[in-house]
């Protein structure tokens, strides 16, 4: 039987837009320090797949880019069961359609998952073809630290399952 996975790490965002390409940095830094039942994905381009990403998952955790408050490479921790992502979180897209908005339509729809992080890390540099800044280059380490405590936390919880 192939279960779906009920642990989901999204990284979200475009690799070719600079800073927007942390979430896909952290996934490929990620290889190899989670257990294999741990289902890892980059999701750019139509955000409105990433409801389809965690459909059947029980926790998920998503990093991506936001714009800078005046601090690039700082991580912001949201967890989502305690509402939704705050506006001045200004999570960078290149679409109108990004990661709060999937949030709140997979909310509205009944479908999101139980239990929700993400890992917000400020960006600077956002134009296509620029490579990740320096600060937000060194924060990725940083976040994959974070994910991969945070996925042993969740791992631990009775209802959650690798």
């Amino acid at each position: 039987m192939n279960a779906q996975p009920r642990l989901v790490i999204i990284g979200v965002g475009n690799p070719d837009r600079g800073d927007d390409g942390v979430g896909a940095a952290v996934v490929r830094a990620l290889s190899g320090r989670l257990p294999e039942a741990v289902d890892t994905r980059v999701r750019s381009g139509d955000m409105l797949g990433l409801i389809e990403d965690w459909a059947h998952a029980e926790a998920v955790i998503c990093i991506d880019a936001a714009a800078s408050l005046g601090s690039p490479g700082r991580i912001h921790r949201v967890d989502v069961d305690e509402g939704e992502l705050p506006p001045e979180a200004g999570l960078a897209s290149s679409h109108a359609f990004g990661l709060a908005e999937a949030i709140a339509l997979s909310r509205a729809l009944g479908s999101r998952p139980r239990r929700m992080i993400v890992y917000a890390v400020e960006g600077d540099e956002f134009e296509v073809g620029a490579p990740l800044g320096v600060l937000v280059a060194e924060a990725v380490e940083a976040v994959v630290l974070r994910v991969v405590a945070e996925v042993a936390q969740l791992l631990s919880e009775a209802n959650v399952h690798a």
